[in-house]
């Protein structure tokens, strides 16, 4: 027993100044995790061990995870349990809903777990709860953030882009490269091709994406995701700091200094993204609304140009 107990404990990596956040206490936090709880709603704010938690929930920012807490992939930056999933909840559409209302949300993000064990792969929820937003909260704007829907791709992503979504999220998460280790349940092209699907079905509707940094890519590996991006007409790239969320998870190879993502970020604006968030705390639905407002903007600028040009 004793020589178990003496057994070094796994080193945790030290995290650099520009990356350390406070401990949520706020008012608005607790009132924010209460009302999830009183829905009987799932945060990937809470179940990723997000960094901004503390700063969202302030504001009553929150991003729902549907199709509940347990995921059929095992990631290895992932900190979402993995196992057998629980069957779907029938109220759940009516109570993200209900908790829009109730936070006054202008934009709401809506997320979930890989649901490989479902024949449409959760789709079918998805389109539920953005019809449920519609009628309940008409104002607000959607985005959503689904899986691959490995499989059942072209059915899943018809289904919700004709629910009409404001913006389509997919992260492909890494480089090529990394994929076997990093995102082993999932297909960097597949993902890719899933975006350009969205654009197919409704060129209006916001594309957007995200990737990781400090997993061992090369520079040169980030640009070429920047240009496959582009290629599939996405319209919004995120780039955050990837932070181990326990030892069990992958390594952080690297602590990306802030002015390598403002490098990355000049590079990704000139490639012509519409909107680009890159920074150490940098994480897809971080200050979404906000983002979401200013990728309209852009659009709507470039358009107006067009016009103009005849």
């Amino acid at each position: 027993m004793n020589d178990l107990a003496n057994l070094p404990k796994p080193e945790r990596q030290r995290k650099p100044d520009w990356i350390r956040v406070k401990a949520p206490t706020s008012k608005g936090y607790g009132e924010t995790r209460q009302l999830m709880r009183d829905l009987n709603l799932n945060t990937v704010c809470e179940e990723a061990a997000c960094p901004n938690i503390g700063e969202c929930w302030t504001k009553k920012h929150a991003t729902v995870m549907i199709l509940g807490d347990v995921c059929t992939r095992a990631c290895a930056f992932c900190n979402v349990k993995t196992g057998m999933p629980r069957a779907v909840d029938p109220l759940e559409p009516e109570h993200v809903a209900a908790a829009a209302a109730k936070l006054g949300l202008e934009h709401i993000v809506i997320t979930s777990v890989d649901r490989d064990d479902l024949p449409d792969g959760g789709a079918g929820q998805f389109v539920k709860v953005i019809e449920a937003l519609r009628r309940t909260t008409p104002t607000t704007t959607i985005e959503i953030l689904t899986p691959d829907f490995r499989g059942k791709m072209h059915a899943a992503v018809e289904a919700i882009v004709a629910a009409g979504p404001d913006v389509y999220n997919h992260n492909l998460e890494t480089v090529p490269r990394l994929y076997p280790t990093i995102r082993p349940g999932a297909r960097y092209y597949a993902s890719l091709r899933l975006l350009e699907e969205v654009k197919r079905h409704n060129p209006l509707i916001f594309t957007k994406s995200g990737i990781m940094l400090g997993l061992g890519e090369e520079r040169l590996e980030v640009h070429q995701v920047m240009d496959d991006m582009r290629s599939a007409g996405i319209d919004f790239l995120t780039m955050g700091q990837y932070l181990q969320p326990t030892p069990k998870h992958a390594k952080v190879i690297d602590f990306v200094t802030p002015q390598a993502f403002d490098a990355y970020g000049a590079i990704a604006r000139a490639k012509g993204f519409l909107q680009v968030a890159a920074s150490p705390l940098t994480r897809s639905s971080y200050h979404a609304g906000d983002d979401f407002k200013a990728m309209r903007a852009a659009r709507e600028a470039q358009l107006a140009k067009a016009a103009a040009r005849g």
